[in-house]
């Protein structure tokens, strides 16, 4: 405010308000809403007014309508030019646009991954070939998720009960390729899908804490589905009774939730969907919502307009985790807790395993079952001990 056209300083008369009215005008007249950099400068004596605004979410509008910049004048869209634009950005990879915030990145741990596939790789052409460039020539969003070191933090936190009132542990798997950050994530969940045994009669069953399919593809698709432009990463909540994969973005916009839960797939990121594809993380069949509804249901997507939850309920069969009675010794609370995490252990294998004399073992055996802590089920070649 205060130039001409053609760039002459004129100056624009500045009131208490003015600023103010500017940045209000913006808000309520442009939509998506853009936040707007308003700055007064002194050009040759005259007091001018800069205002400045970026945004991914094209197109904009102005008081209700689109227009578009031809020579020195505005021209309202018409419905044709607007569904014309529209149709562009919902099949572009908006990631491929975005200038990354970084640019001194590199990718060795992407190319290893592409060698360890027996991929061929050539360095000349490898980040053109990935489309890890702009139209300009700058890194991308992309590169910057597939660089070796890069901004994004990817999160799994794990909460003691059944909310996030106490956080037992948060681990950070981020600031690296999406790739192996993708990876590390599913080896820790791996690690927590402890088994539990079920005992009936002369028989044992194990059962595992999770789905770990269900929540391999839940993660994967959150990784590579996720809407990167916001800023805001996938993310793994662990509770007492379940696990929480949340993503950003919600469904695509011509998706409705029927054509989600019938595994029909439209990619957020496609070109990153493909370069996973090539590494053998995804397939491009879209039966991971379908296996996770066959297992879980269709409550276990909480679709919302800007993000999707997808819970991972725990075994309702799975026994609570145990500990000794505070009443019990060293040597009895170990015992007691070989016998609640290996039910056909034998004298012989307890005497081994705590170092304790076989007269020593036989004693503490029968203080715990004359004490209510334990009975034995069976005879004593075939049989196991229960937990009371």
């Amino acid at each position: 405010f205060g130039v001409k056209n053609d760039g002459t300083p004129i100056g624009q008369e500045i009131g208490d308000s003015t600023l103010r009215d500017i940045s209000q005008a913006i808000a309520v007249f442009i939509k998506p809403q853009v936040i707007p950099t308003i700055t007064l400068q002194l050009i040759e004596g005259k007091n001018i007014i800069k205002v400045e605004a970026k945004g991914n979410e094209i197109p904009y509008s102005a008081y209700g309508k689109y227009y578009i910049r031809s020579a020195d004048e505005d021209r309202e869209l018409t419905p044709g030019q607007l569904r014309g634009l529209m149709q562009k950005k919902e099949n572009a990879d908006e990631i491929l646009s975005i200038r990354s915030s970084r640019q001194d990145l590199t990718f060795t741990q992407i190319k290893t991954l592409f060698a360890a596939k027996g991929l061929s790789i050539l360095d000349d052409t490898f980040e053109k070939n990935m489309s890890f460039l702009t139209p300009t020539g700058e890194y991308n969003l992309m590169a910057e998720l597939l660089s070796d070191k890069n901004d994004i933090s990817i999160k799994v936190v794990v909460f003691r009960g059944k909310d996030k009132t106490e956080i037992i542990k948060r681990t950070e798997y981020g600031f690296k390729c999406l790739a192996l950050a993708m990876d590390n994530v599913l080896s820790y969940l791996e690690a927590l899908n402890d088994t539990s045994v079920k005992l009936n009669s002369h028989q044992r069953e194990e059962e595992d804490r999770f789905d770990f399919a269900c929540f391999k593809e839940a993660w994967q698709n959150a990784c590579i589905h996720n809407k990167w432009t916001t800023g805001n990463p996938p993310a793994v909540y662990v509770y007492s009774d379940r696990i929480e994969v949340i993503s950003t973005g919600g469904l695509p916009v011509d998706m409705n939730k029927n054509e989600f839960f019938k595994g029909i797939s439209k990619p957020v990121n496609a070109k990153l969907q493909k370069i996973f594809g090539q590494l053998g993380y995804v397939e491009q069949t879209g039966h991971g919502v379908p296996l996770i509804i066959g297992r879980y249901g269709i409550n276990a997507f909480d679709i919302m307009d800007n993000f999707i939850n997808v819970t991972i309920p725990f075994s309702k069969e799975r026994r609570e985790i145990i500990s000794a009675p505070e009443k019990l010794n060293d040597a009895q609370s170990k015992i007691y807790m070989l016998l609640s995490e290996k039910p056909y252990v034998t004298i012989r294998e307890i005497r081994e395993t705590l170092s304790m004399s076989d007269s020593y073992v036989r004693k503490v055996l029968a203080f715990l079952k004359e004490n209510g802590y334990v009975k034995r089920i069976g005879s004593d070649r075939k049989g196991f001990w229960e937990i009371i």
